[in-house]
């Protein structure tokens, strides 16, 4: 029996491609450097703003990413000057999340957004107390695909790892699943393409989030 459902938050809950661009560009701006269309964004994000603005800068002529030191400070706080910008809930995500409260399957976000910012973007598009935890990335939680937030979710929540159901939509997402011993759902409407999620071993593939609740029922 399924008793959590951690979920990441960009490309997985959330469409948030523009979110991430707008102070990766900014920055690219700064120091003068092309800046990145938005669906470039489907694969710089995903790691961390910090690997973001790497990518996006070698993608702009910065081939050594000279910038990214000076530059990372002030993206972060363009980021969190607005990080709902342009973000909307994915198609049935939040009609599927409710279901999976009405059924006493507890939820919670995992993301690799800085904490304060994951929990701003989640609380501000689902609201406050809607999810039962929020993990974002601090100096004591490592970005995935370290599994360090996966399992201390786990243990807050007092569930087995075969009791958990980790979402995600990249690489990223299912090697961080691996990590912590724990059953991997892909979902194919973020980032990145379902042969990224079958190359690294998704435990499952979905193409709708209204096939989640349904999942999770069945799920032993």
């Amino acid at each position: 029996m399924i008793k959590i459902c951690i979920f990441d938050l960009d490309g997985t809950l959330v469409r948030s491609q523009e979110s991430i661009a707008r102070p990766v560009n900014m920055t690219l701006e700064y120091f003068g450097l092309p800046q990145q269309p938005v669906e470039a964004f489907n694969y710089f994000a995903g790691d961390g703003i910090k690997n973001a603005l790497r990518r996006a800068l070698i993608a702009s002529g910065d081939s050594d990413a000279v910038h990214l030191e000076e530059g990372l400070p002030m993206c972060r706080d363009w980021l969190q000057e607005d990080p709902c910008f342009h973000v909307v809930p994915y198609d049935h995500i939040v009609w599927a999340l409710e279901e999976l409260k009405k059924n006493g399957v507890n939820i919670a976000v995992f993301s690799n957004k800085q904490h304060i910012s994951a929990i701003s973007v989640v609380e501000t598009i689902f609201g406050k107390g809607f999810f039962d935890y929020i993990q974002g990335q601090t100096d004591r939680i490592s970005i995935k695909p370290d599994p360090t937030g996966v399992l201390e979710i786990l243990d807050r929540f007092g569930a087995a790892k075969e009791e958990c159901l980790y979402f995600g939509d990249t690489n990223t997402d299912m090697m961080t699943g691996r990590n912590a011993g724990v059953t991997t759902v892909g979902v194919t409407w973020g980032f990145r393409p379902r042969s990224e999620l079958e190359q690294y071993g998704a435990d499952i593939i979905i193409d709708s989030a209204e096939e989640i609740p349904a999942l999770v029922k069945h799920s032993v």
